[in-house]
């Protein structure tokens, strides 16, 4: 399952503003707060706030993996700038996967109280760009995910160890 651009987009950063800094998948260092508040239908990963981590994740089998390689959000000005020094790579399992482009797109973002995202509680639109990555399931066992992203000053770099549980039939 591929989510629309602007939907997976809003998705994420709604995921993303759902929790305060202590627990927020953005601001984890090692990957403990990877599970919370995910979607039923696809397993969002986290860049940084800038700088480097590694994170350990377990992903439930079946379920696709959306994450952004380098992203923000703001007005159709701030993406313009942002996207014109956007750079960034992928490695699943030493192979490279092509991130995918989006320039700037509508959102609706729903932060919660005390995020370190929006910073504050409720319902807002904002433009979102960056690039992201969409894989398909992962068969059970570990896999690495290393994810290098770049605009401008800004960079963000997560290595992900990932075990996907084998299927229960």
């Amino acid at each position: 399952m591929r989510l629309p651009s602007a939907e997976l987009q809003g998705r994420w950063w709604t995921w993303a503003a759902s929790e305060p800094d202590a627990t927020n998948p953005v601001a984890d260092t090692d990957g403990s707060a990877c599970g919370r508040n995910q979607p039923h239908d696809v397993w969002f990963l986290a860049g940084t706030f800038g700088g480097q981590v590694k994170r350990a994740c377990e992903v439930p089998s079946g379920r696709p993996i959306a994450a952004p390689v380098v992203n923000t959000f703001g007005d159709p000005q701030n993406c313009e700038a942002f996207m014109s020094s956007a750079q960034g790579t992928v490695l699943l399992d030493g192979k490279v996967v092509e991130p995918e482009t989006y320039r700037g797109e509508s959102i609706t973002v729903q932060g919660a109280q005390g995020n370190p995202l929006t910073g504050e509680e409720g319902r807002f639109a904002a433009t979102g760009c960056g690039l992201w990555v969409q894989l398909p399931p992962l068969a059970s066992g570990k896999h690495s995910l290393k994810i290098r992203g770049r605009s401008g000053d800004f960079s963000t770099g997560v290595d992900y160890t990932l075990t996907v549980a084998a299927s229960s039939a």
